[in-house]
């Protein structure tokens, strides 16, 4: 998948899967990669710039299988932001997909 595509989406997936439980860093790397080939060195820096965007908030909870892991949990600005850009998309995508539509039929 070209990488462009994939920078400008993994928000808005992180976002929608935090929103549908709390989650910890190596599980979202997990469920992101169901949508989108990713790597962690990609997924850690974004929990960090939305974790200081005010996006999510961390707590930890332990684990049985070595250390506390850090769990992140979706704020009232981060549900606010998840709404925005989920419309954002719709938009964006009707539009281009409209666009591909009709140059198709014009070949």
């Amino acid at each position: 998948m070209n990488t462009q595509f994939k920078k400008g989406v993994l928000e808005i997936i992180v976002l929608e899967i935090v929103d549908q439980s709390d989650r910890y860093g190596y599980e979202l790397i997990t469920e992101v990669s169901k949508v989108v080939d990713v790597e962690k060195g990609t997924i850690y820096p974004l929990l960090k710039r939305m974790t200081n965007d005010k996006l999510f908030t961390t707590y930890l909870m332990e684990s049985n299988e070595g250390p506390p892991r850090k769990y992140y949990k979706l704020t009232a600005l981060g549900k606010e932001r998840l709404v925005i850009i989920k419309s954002e998309w719709e938009l964006f995508s009707s539009r281009v997909n409209d666009f591909l539509k009709g140059s198709a039929n014009n070949d």
